[in-house]
């Protein structure tokens, strides 16, 4: 595995854990809410060879990200626990198209570099 994929997946495993899922228990008036929230991960890495100008070129490249949205919270009291959702999937929905639309602007501002270069 090439040393890019390795830097692009480390950051990632260390930071899968129960604790990115379910957030620190807090305690009011007898009940404990526990926040809930859906984590994704995504990576992406390659690599290319050719030639511009008569000239050798080749190049690597990768990235990675997190995306993190609540969708709920547990609800425990000393007669029973139940899951309370947050419908937001629409805020999800716009954060997917938004974090989409920041990776072409890159995608496009990268494929403009090398051709300047």
């Amino acid at each position: 595995m090439s040393e890019i994929l390795k830097s692009i997946i480390e950051p990632l495993q260390t930071s899968a854990a129960v604790k990115s899922v379910y957030g620190d228990p807090i305690s009011v008036d007898g009940k404990t809410i526990i926040p809930v929230a859906r984590i994704a991960y995504g990576f992406g890495a390659g690599s290319g060879k050719g030639s511009r100008l008569g000239l050798p070129d080749e190049g690597e490249g990768g990235g990675g990200g997190v995306v993190a949205a609540p969708v709920g919270v547990f609800e425990v009291t000393d007669s029973h626990t139940r899951f309370v959702p947050l419908h937001e999937s629409r805020n999800l929905l716009l954060a997917g198209l938004l974090g989409f639309g920041l990776g072409l602007l890159w995608a496009r501002r990268q494929l403009s570099r090398q051709e300047i270069e």
